[in-house]
């Protein structure tokens, strides 16, 4: 019986050891519930307890970083044009669907204040410069920790950038396609992450992810059948508008 009962445990031991990690992470904030990158879609996503907050980033005209998706303003702003040919002055005077501000990357820091890791995903061209300067004053001056940051991007140049300015700093590989394509280049930036398109995943490439030594955060899972099968595949963790519904 004695020795049943260890085998037992030993089972349920080996069981838990096996049990990965999942983490929720708010997709441009809860952008489901409120517009997307603004702060309070980043406070609600907070208020619904998520383990990561995301949001993408531009470098302007007159060389801030701002917190938005798509090249173009039109869809989301008052305004038109392509956001890169803005300043901050004229930014200032667009509001969000929902009568919100654009933020700059200073914002969102300010208002997560360490409370979660942020995922800062670079959108725009020759952007990781700013970002890691913007970053490193955070974590020197600003009590943020650098396990707090994390950088992902589609381009890989990009992250190649951010990599030969900070060698230390988290870096997670975006891809739409086959995330196998991506495991040459994660290796290649020491990334910690390959994130890949749920709807281009399969149970058996988050196996050969993870087996490689990569965590596996896919996007953008909303709807509560698509949660449930990620969990069962033992993925990492996953983006989502709807963070309450992964809960």
């Amino acid at each position: 019986m004695k020795k049943y009962l260890g085998l037992v445990l030993v089972m349920m031991m080996f069981t838990s050891c096996q049990k990965r990690d999942f983490k929720v992470i708010g997709h441009r904030g809860a952008m489901g519930y409120v517009t997307e990158n603004s702060l309070p879609s980043i406070q609600k996503a907070m208020d619904m307890g998520v383990d990561m907050i995301e949001i993408d980033v531009f470098e302007i005209k007159s060389k801030e970083v701002v917190v938005f998706h798509d090249e173009e303003l039109d869809a989301l702003t008052n305004g038109s044009g392509r956001i890169e040919d803005y300043n901050i002055f004229e930014l200032r005077q667009l509001q969000l669907k929902g009568g919100h501000e654009i933020p700059m990357l200073q914002d969102v820091m300010k208002l997560i204040d360490n409370k979660v890791p942020l995922n800062i995903e670079l959108k725009g061209k020759n952007t990781a410069p700013r970002v890691q300067s913007i970053v490193k004053n955070y974590i020197e001056r600003q009590g943020w920790s650098k396990e707090n940051i994390v950088i992902s991007s589609f381009h890989w140049d990009a992250l190649r950038e951010m990599r030969r300015l900070d060698p230390d700093i988290a870096i997670a590989v975006l891809t739409e396609e086959d995330p196998l394509e991506a495991l040459d280049v994660a290796k290649e930036l020491k990334a910690i992450a390959i994130n890949p398109w749920f709807k281009n995943l399969t149970r058996e490439q988050v196996q050969a992810i993870q087996e490689a030594g990569f965590m596996v955060y896919t996007y953008t899972v909303n709807e509560p059948k698509d949660i449930a099968r990620m969990k069962e595949w033992q993925v990492d963790g996953i983006f989502t508008n709807y963070p309450d519904r992964a809960q």
